[in-house]
């Protein structure tokens, strides 16, 4: 699969709402949420205004023609928040075009630029079910505290 990561352009963000619910953890077996769901005021503050912050980062996976993946990161006050230093993550993909290592490449990428840019760590939310959290441990994320679902992880950046 030839694929490329590159940064999002601001006229893509609108692209954001759709990795948004394409990045909530559906367990085995269970029905998605209505896409209506990413209009609660608990998943807007990943998406809303975005671009208009200086922590505001995006980076786009492109294949086939299109934009399939999403990375993006600000300091919020979301799930995975840990201080108003730390940038969260979100990452996304379409369904088929996981599993072929576009995520880690994307994750990798914004890691990178997190670490040029000067920051000490990002954090991230995931469900303790969920496959990514196999992703998340590869790439050195470790689990700064546990609630009853899910995880909230950090990785350092500077050294």
């Amino acid at each position: 699969m030839n694929y490329t990561i590159r940064e999002m352009q601001e006229t893509e963000y609108p692209l954001l709402k759709d990795f948004l619910y394409e990045s909530i953890f559906v367990p085995e077996g269970a029905a998605p949420p209505p896409r209506s769901v990413v209009e609660s005021p608990e998943l807007q503050v990943y998406i809303t205004d975005f671009g208009t912050e200086k922590h505001d980062k995006a980076l786009a996976a492109e294949a086939d023609g299109k934009v399939v993946g999403a990375v993006w990161v600000r300091i919020m006050n979301d799930y995975g928040h840990v201080d108003d230093q730390t940038p969260s993550f979100a990452l996304a993909l379409y369904r088929e075009y996981r599993g072929l290592g576009i995520g880690t490449a994307l994750m990798e990428q914004m890691l990178a630029l997190l670490k040029r840019l000067g920051y000490e760590q990002a954090s991230l939310s995931v469900q303790k079910a969920n496959y990514a959290v196999k992703l998340y441990r590869k790439l050195s994320f470790e689990i700064a505290e546990e609630k009853e679902e899910e995880y909230i992880m950090v990785r350092r950046l500077q050294k």
